[in-house]
Order: structure tokens, then C-alpha cells, then sequence
């Protein structure tokens, strides 16, 4: 929605635009370090804090007038966006849903794209009648009552689940008991002596490349083969409202055959969507195309927090999961630029979309060589995994 805004307005070429997107680097480095604070402090104040970070970015956004703004104000949002987003969405799902925490990781995580699929065209709105000046702000506007949710809803200690027990909401069963149960788990050092975590880590980390080489381009792509800017949004509505259904439904399947398998099954869907969108034979074939990436691309949302709980318990859970977070940064740092460089020489994104599907295989082979580390309810203190971490199924 910005890329052609800010072309057109500063003679910005798609390399210099896209080059913001690698500010999520900061993302990467920061998360082991966000996570850590979450484990000791809770959610709720780091969640404020990232939020104030990333509405701040956005309306100093609003008033940029030079590159180097640009690139500094996305840093900012950037910094902000691993302690507002799933690093702490998924202790509290651990925590409040012990029993049925891949459907509801799935529902909430859906939250994304639902306001993806509903804020696309609003915003495309705003930047039509407004500029793209109000349509960094809305977003900024959007996010303060996002804030304002955070500071009177979380709550994440097993006393505030014990209060909710009874209630109509709630899961069934001894929810306050789940929730100590869930804060079990594999200690920081533990969890780095098994091989599953690498496996988990390179595929979560190649897989990235589906959304900054692909999915970041997809607007300028569909108005590069032919698309009007209303097709083009309608297409990223129709990406959006799939992602949504794609959390939904493995965030579910999760419960049964592991966030694992589920992973495979996504990135499968990822791989075959990629595939159709580059051999387009005519705009049906692309309207299937970005259905079925979409599937696949939205499951993803939901399935890292959930395969690092079946793993490694809640205990560490923040440093943990922001641990797989650094390896993230080589597609933040590489997938733009490479898609903005060989859009700029060659006038199409096919040969960028042909490399990441190469990328999504190699994700592909890590997520089934991922084999799950011995239960962690069956570890004592200080105990190594060892080779039990072959032990945990398939």
C-alpha cells in the first residue's frame, strides 16, 4: 500500500523502500532479550511498553521527509514489535488455555489477519483521499486502543486463571492446576542441547522468506502483471481473510497430530502457492495461488509459539522462543533487498519468488527432522536431554 506512495512522492526505488523492511533485524537481536524480561516481569508491561515504541514509530512516520527518517522510525516500530506480538501471546494462551491452547492460539493469532483483511482497505482508503501521511497515522491511532486493551484485560499469573475457574468461559477441567502445570519446563541451557531446536529454528527461520520476499510484494507484484490497485487490494483481503482461516484451522490440528506436523503441512501449502504464482496462467490461476499461499502463510503465526510449549514447557518460554528469533534475521535482512534488486533489474519478481521456493523446501526438510526432546515434565533439575532427544515420538 506505501511502496508506490513513496515512490511516487520521493523517487524512492523499491531496493531504498524495502531496505526499511530489514529494520525488522532489530527484532531478531532483541527478542532473547525481550523474552527473558517477559519470563521475570510478566507480559502485561512489556506488551506496553512495545506498543508505545511501535504507535511513536508510526506517527513519526506520519511526518518523515527524508530516507534516513524513514529507515529509523521503521527501527523504532521494529524494536517494538517482538514484545506487542507473539512472544507474549503465546505464554498467556499457554497459561489461560493449557488444554486447548492450539485452537485458541490459532483464534487469537487470527486477530492479525482479521485486521489485515479489514484494515487493507480502509487504509488504502486513507492514503487514496487522504495521502499516505494519514495512513501511517490511522495505523498509530489503531494501535493506542490497542494499548488501551492491554492495561485493563492481560493478566498473566495461574492466581488470575484460579479466580476465572468456574465461568462460563473458561476450559473445563482444573484450569488453575493446568496453568502451575504449564509453567513447567525445559530450562534455557537444556533446551540449546537439543537437536530438535535447531532443526525448529532454521525451518522457522528459512519459512520467513515466504512472507519478506513474497508476501511483502504481492501489491506492487499483482500491479506489475496487471492488476488495478483495487484488484491488487482486494487480492491482499483475500490473502488476509485465508491466513485467518489457515490459523484457525492448525492452530487446531495442532491438538492432534503437533504444531510440528502442522508446520509441515503449511509450509507444504506455502510451496505449492508459490509455485502457481509462478507459472500464472491467467488471473484465475493467481486468484488460487494466493488462496492456497494463504493458507499456508497464516498458520505459521500461530504454530511457532505452539511448537516451542510442546516442547519446552512455559518455564522459559520467552527466552526460549526468542532464541529461534536471531537466526530470523538473515531472510528480514536478505528478502527485501533481494526482491527490491531484482525487481529493479529485471522488471518482475519471478526469479526472487523461484529462490524462495527453493528456501521454503530447505524449511521444509527441517521442520520432519525436527523430532520432538524428551517430555520435559520427565526431566529433573539440571538433567541433560541427551539422546532422549530422539525419544518424544515422531
Amino acid at each position: 500500500m506505501f511502496i508506490i506512495p513513496l515512490e511516487d512522492e520521493f523517487g524512492w526505488s523499491r531496493t531504498q523502500i524495502n531496505i526499511s523492511l530489514t529494520m525488522a533485524a532489530f527484532m531478531g537481536i532483541l527478542a532473547p532479550f525481550v523474552g527473558r524480561l517477559m519470563d521475570k516481569h510478566g507480559a502485561r508491561p512489556i506488551m506496553a511498553v512495545s506498543l508505545v515504541l511501535m504507535i511513536v514509530g508510526f506517527f513519526l512516520r506520519a511526518a518523515m521527509t527524508e530516507l534516513w527518517q524513514f529507515y529509523a522510525f521503521s527501527a523504532l516500530i521494529f524494536i517494538g514489535t517482538p514484545g506487542a506480538s507473539m512472544l507474549p501471546v503465546g505464554r498467556l494462551v499457554g497459561l489461560w488455555f493449557a488444554t486447548t491452547r492450539g485452537r485458541m492460539t490459532g483464534f487469537i493469532a487470527s486477530g492479525n489477519n482479521f485486521g489485515g483483511m479489514i484494515s487493507v482497505p480502509i487504509i488504502t482508503a486513507v492514503i487514496a483521499f487522504g495521502g499516505w501521511r494519514w495512513g501511517f497515522a490511522s495505523t498509530g491511532f489503531l494501535m493506542i486502543g490497542v494499548l488501551i486493551l492491554v492495561m485493563f484485560v492481560v493478566r498473566d499469573k495461574p492466581e488470575d486463571v484460579e479466580k476465572e475457574v468456574g465461568k462460563r468461559w473458561m476450559p473445563g477441567g482444573d484450569a488453575g492446576k493446568a496453568a502451575r502445570a504449564a509453567l513447567q519446563g525445559y530450562t534455557t541451557h537444556q533446551a540449546l542441547r537439543t537437536r530438535a531446536f535447531y532443526f525448529l529454528s532454521t525451518g522457522m527461520a528459512l519459512q520467513q522468506f515466504a512472507r519478506t520476499s513474497v508476501a511483502t510484494q504481492f501489491y506492487p507484484h499483482l500491479e506489475q502483471i496487471g492488476f488495478s490497485s483495487t484488484q491488487a487490494a482486494a487480492g491482499l483481503m483475500i490473502l488476509a481473510f485465508f491466513a485467518i482461516t489457515s490459523k484457525i484451522v492448525f492452530g487446531t490440528v495442532s491438538e492432534w497430530i503437533t504444531a510440528r506436523w502442522a508446520y509441515v503441512c503449511v509450509v507444504s501449502l506455502q510451496i505449492t502457492g508459490v509455485a502457481i504464482l509462478l507459472f500464472p496462467d491467467g488471473a484465475t490461476f493467481t486468484w488460487i495461488g494466493l488462496v492456497i499461499f494463504g493458507m499456508g502463510m497464516g498458520g505459521v503465526g500461530a504454530l511457532g509459539p505452539l511448537a516451542i510449549t510442546e516442547m519446552y514447557g512455559l518455564k522459559n518460554f520467552g527466552a526460549i522462543i526468542g532464541l529461534t528469533r536471531p537466526a530470523m534475521i538473515i531472510p528480514t535482512l536478505i528478502g527485501p533487498i533481494m526482491a527490491g534488486v531484482i525487481f529493479d533489474m529485471r522488471g518482475s519478481y519471478d526469479l526472487a519468488f523461484g529462490i524462495t521456493f527453493g528456501l521454503l523446501s530447505i524449511a521444509l526438510a527441517g521442520f520432519v527432522l525436527a523430532k520432538p526432546p524428551r517430555p520435559y515434565q520427565s526431566l529433573s533439575i539440571g538433567e541433560s536431554p541427551g539422546e532422549g532427544d530422539q525419544a518424544g515420538g515422531t
